[in-house]
């Protein structure tokens, strides 16, 4: 627990809670459930700044070559984004891969942001 002190703002009675949560078996399982299913658990400053898409709102078009549609799709959800199915004014970014359709044409015409799958890549890494 007395480690649990050096950190800055914890206290005694902090720290004895902390103590106690860790080393509660319901918790420990809990814990491990979670970990299991690859959920990690960050502070709320690691995740401000993680959410470099916040509020975006982007539209995937055409063939994607280095990922899947899906794993664009959570990229841009774990970054902060929002993906949707059709191009309005209110989307952000359209990602235009190869062959892309009427998406792209109606991106043009509305003056949407257009993306290369790796221009794509730069902004989500």
């Amino acid at each position: 627990m007395d480690d649990w002190q050096k950190i800055s703002d914890i206290g005694p009675k902090v720290a004895e809670s902390i103590f106690e949560y860790f080393n509660n078996k319901d918790n420990i399982a809990f814990l491990k459930k979670l970990d299991k299913l690859d959920i990690k658990i960050i502070s709320p400053k690691i995740a401000a700044k993680t959410q470099k898409l916040k509020d975006k709102i982007f539209v995937l078009t055409g063939g994607l070559a280095i990922l899947t549609r899906e794993q664009a799709k959570d990229r841009i959800r774990e970054l902060g984004g929002n993906v949707s199915s059709s191009v309005s004014v209110a989307v952000d970014f359209v990602v235009a891969g190869s062959d892309p359709g009427e998406k792209y044409d109606k991106a043009k015409k509305l003056g949407v942001k257009i993306l290369t799958e790796k221009e794509f890549l730069k902004l989500i890494t």
